[in-house]
């Protein structure tokens, strides 16, 4: 039976669990904490951040707005490795090959224009 969700449509997770997903996803714990939070699969939830990951993704790509400030550069591993830190106000999220310092700061020049 298909549970009424206004966020996902087609789903068996109800709305209110889902905002439980991403109340637990913003407190940055694991996909296997959230599962047994939750009582939903794994592989459920895992598809679930994906999404979340995703959708956070293409709204800061439609961001224009330059870099300014202090800026703080984080990495973030989906996988066996998770790094935690702060959070600040503005986020820039992109995809990147690796993680040289080359590569970092020419895409920290180019959301800069100060640099």
């Amino acid at each position: 039976m298909k549970v009424k969700n206004k966020y996902v449509k087609h789903t068996h997770v109800s709305e209110a669990k889902f905002r439980q997903i991403i109340l637990l996803f913003s407190e940055d714990l694991s996909a296997t904490q959230i599962s047994h939070l939750t009582k939903i699969s794994r592989p459920t939830v895992n598809k679930y951040l994906t999404a979340i990951r995703l959708r956070i993704l293409g709204l800061s790509l439609l961001q224009s707005d330059p870099l300014v400030g202090q800026i703080e550069v984080d990495e973030s591993y989906f996988g066996a490795r998770r790094v935690r830190g702060k959070r600040g106000d503005k986020v820039y999220t992109e995809i990147v090959p690796n993680c040289k310092s080359a590569i970092l700061q020419k895409i920290i020049k180019s959301k800069n224009g100060r640099w």
